[in-house]
């Protein structure tokens, strides 16, 4: 049955059909007032609606407000409303189109439909009809917004569920890590038990034997210079020139001073060993950090012994702070040991400063290599994460480090500039918290 536009403002005025009560926007596009006025009584029960006379104020309009759907006139003034429908497609791609003609035309309306529009209405439109296709477009618009906000959870929820595996890992790659240290430090603390004893045999006996060879020089000199009957004393020099006598009596005792000193760096090496990793000292207590520093120092003194890298010590008036001294010494072996390998064959410096600023005692350790590319700074602390040929590194340092600094109630900060070098600086509270507190897996991992 055909209505006229009179009858459709009589009719069925604010009909909900279970539209939810949040009003959306629509706009009626319409050269005609009287049909702009029909629609709008019509649907302004339920919806905020505007209007539009012409294409320039219907982009006007579309500019200014959000519309949930656009009932749009096919046939307007100058620019038709195909135009128009195109150009809402392609600007508010989420904004519903529901043209309205009175050609009802198979072709027309295919056309139409092809161009984006999300349905087509023949004038005079049944009010039932119109109430249903724009609460239909309503609906549609709200299952976009859903799944929109589905998929923003959806990712979030996969950012959360990436950040806990990247947490997983690192926890399982410390826990393993942390593992392999106590091991070794177990085995250091018995290695170094075993080689006091022996070590201190020898300096012991070193130090009796180059005594004693002192008085058997002697008693050879005073047998050299004694007049002894011809056939002795070409017998002794058969047996001098054999024995190359001289030569000997020059070497014995360079002989027992060179078994002396290393015997001596045997024994500064476990006490270095000790000191580094403080064996036997698992609680949390106040610590030297130009000392824990220093024995670092002497262990890793095959990177430093070189002529190309010159090791420049910067030490302020720092006061002793409270935590875990191998751990800490774990980081500076870390630290210094990445310089090292950074500088390679290069010549140049490593810099250790340390200061204390606002109750933050500060480590800096400083080298002249290569830098760190962009690329890579926001991974370097990734487990498992390194730039070094495969077979030459783990990955694990830094994480390590990283971990042992952040559960001292400390930070880890870096300056690189490619080409130029890179600093690390150790960030730590004089009085800090102790890390075993509420970290079961936080165990006294000596160094490798």
């Amino acid at each position: 049955m055909s209505l006229s536009y009179a009858s459709v403002l009589e009719i069925r005025p604010g009909v909900q059909h279970g539209i939810d009560a949040a009003r959306e926007h629509v706009l009626i596009v319409d050269d005609s007032p009287t049909v702009r006025l029909a629609f709008e009584r019509q649907l302004s029960g339920r919806y905020n609606c505007s209007e539009a006379s012409s294409f320039m104020d219907a982009l006007e309009r579309l500019h200014e407000t959000e519309f949930a759907v656009v009932v749009l006139d096919i046939q307007m003034p100058g620019i038709s409303g195909v135009e128009l429908l195109r150009k809402i497609v392609e600007k508010y791609p989420d904004t519903a189109v529901i043209m309205v003609s009175g050609v009802s035309r198979p072709q027309v309306v295919l056309d139409t439909m092809r161009e984006g529009a999300f349905d087509y209405l023949i004038k005079p439109c049944d009010p039932y009809l119109l109430d249903l296709t724009v609460d239909r477009a309503v609906e549609r618009l709200a299952l976009v917004r859903r799944t929109e906000r589905y998929k923003t959870d959806l990712e979030e929820r996969n950012t959360e569920l990436a950040d806990g595996k990247a947490q997983l890992e690192r926890l399982q790659a410390q826990i393993v890590q942390n593992a392999k240290m106590a091991s070794l430090g177990r085995l250091a603390a018995g290695v170094a038990h075993e080689l006091n004893n022996p070590v201190g045999f020898v300096l012991g006996n070193l130090e009796m034997l180059g005594d004693d060879m002192g008085k058997l020089l002697r008693l050879m000199r005073f047998y050299d210079a004694a007049e002894l009957p011809d056939t002795i004393a070409t017998a002794a020099a058969g047996i001098k020139s054999e024995i190359r006598y001289e030569t000997m009596l020059d070497e014995l005792d360079s002989v027992v001073t060179d078994c002396r000193d290393g015997a001596e760096r045997i024994r500064d090496i476990v006490q270095n060993l000790r000191t580094f990793s403080r064996l036997g000292e698992a609680e949390f207590k106040v610590i030297n950090i130009h000392e824990g520093i220093d024995s670092t120092v002497r262990l890793l003194s095959r990177y430093f012994t070189g002529d190309n890298i010159a090791l420049v010590r910067e030490y302020g008036e720092i006061p002793p702070i409270e935590g875990y001294s191998g751990q800490l010494n774990q980081v500076w072996m870390n630290l210094l040991a990445n310089a090292a390998q950074a500088m390679g064959t290069n010549r140049g410096e490593i810099r250790i400063t340390t200061q204390v600023q606002d109750e933050m005692v500060e480590v800096s350790i400083g080298d002249m290599g290569p830098g760190i590319a962009a690329e890579h700074l926001e991974h370097i602390f990734d487990p498992f994460f390194t730039t070094k040929p495969v077979g030459d590194g783990t990955g694990l340092g830094l994480s390590i480090s990283f971990s042992i600094v952040e559960r001292h109630s400390g930070r880890i900060e870096v300056e690189t500039e490619v080409g130029k070098g890179t600093t690390f600086k150790v960030v730590l509270p004089v009085k800090g918290r102790d890390p075993m507190d509420g970290h079961a897996e936080f165990v006294n991992a000596p160094a490798e």
